[in-house]
């Protein structure tokens, strides 16, 4: 039987990150505890399920790793901003209460670089203070729900960027509309897009599990791209071009507000990852780009 110390629950085990995060743990001697509410077999990483609740059975784990959240690219309608408060600010409440009475001495709660706002060409790290703007005000919302865990747990709040992976969401849309040659810009292209791998978010998620560090954690690869440069090494990649540019006026058009989060510059750097000793397997986008594709 694996040692229960070494237990680690992840809230949203079946999704793409989530079982990343799961098969990595489990290859490092982890046990691991997926919550859905429908439960699964276990398998692929997954020792075990649990169903989630509004009281969720947080025994015997050392590490909770929350990443709930509904996807942000959509149309942002006042019901869909229901559920992406309910998903992150909602989820992360929840899972604190149920702290109060079964303690857990580690919460990895997710978060997102949206937190930043528009920051033009400002170098972010940890230290930098909250943006303006709904992401930004819903980010830290999700962070303060974090911050109420009990004063015993390690809480570190992780700033996610672009995740790139072969299933992922982000890198099957790119590949669809870059390999039928319709990529391009947006707006004028001068934005940073902070992104990383998949396997480097859950590598450093991991990391996390054991590392002494807390507070807020940008996971962003260390070489944040603007997005002309980005779309053009992406078309690159993929042996297509990329004259496609979809301008600001006619992105605010076809997606409203959503359309501020594709415009929105933020140069993240993940100084903390880095100053705790983790290694990028794909430190640049170059790199990353020849594993997907």
């Amino acid at each position: 039987m694996a040692d229960e110390k070494r237990t680690v629950g992840i809230v949203g085990a079946s999704g793409f990150i989530g079982g990343e995060v799961a098969r990595q743990a489990s290859a490092l001697g982890w046990r691991v505890v997926g919550f859905s509410r429908s439960p699964q077999e276990p398998g692929d990483g997954i020792n075990e399920w649990r169903k989630w609740s509004e009281v969720p059975d947080l025994s015997g784990l050392r590490v909770v790793v929350n990443l709930a959240g509904e996807p942000v690219d959509q149309r942002w309608t006042e019901s869909a901003k229901r559920r992406f408060h309910e998903s992150r600010v909602g989820v992360t409440e929840i899972l604190t209460r149920a702290m109060l009475t079964s303690p857990v001495p580690v919460l990895i709660n997710g978060s997102a670089v949206g937190f930043y706002g528009d920051r033009g060409d400002e170098v972010l790290d940890e230290s930098a203070a909250a943006g303006d703007g709904y992401l930004a005000d819903l980010c830290r919302e999700w962070e303060s729900a974090a911050d109420a865990a009990p004063d015993a747990t390690r809480v570190v709040k992780l700033r996610t960027g672009v995740v790139l992976g072969s299933g992922g969401a982000a890198w099957k849309k790119m590949r669809t509309v870059f390999g039928f040659g319709l990529g391009g810009r947006f707006g004028d292209g001068r934005q940073w897009m902070p992104w990383i791998h998949v396997a480097d978010l859950a590598g450093g998620i991991v990391h996390l599990l054991d590392a002494d560090l807390d507070g807020s954690v940008n996971g962003s690869a260390p070489e944040p791209e603007r997005n002309a440069e980005f779309t053009r090494k992406l078309a690159s990649a993929l042996n297509r071009p990329a004259f496609f540019h979809a301008p600001a006026w006619g992105l605010k058009l076809g997606l409203g507000d959503f359309a501020s989060a594709l415009l929105a510059s933020q140069r993240a750097v993940p100084n903390a990852l880095l100053r705790s000793g983790f290694r990028f397997r794909y430190p640049t986008l170059e790199s990353a780009l020849a594993e997907l594709v």
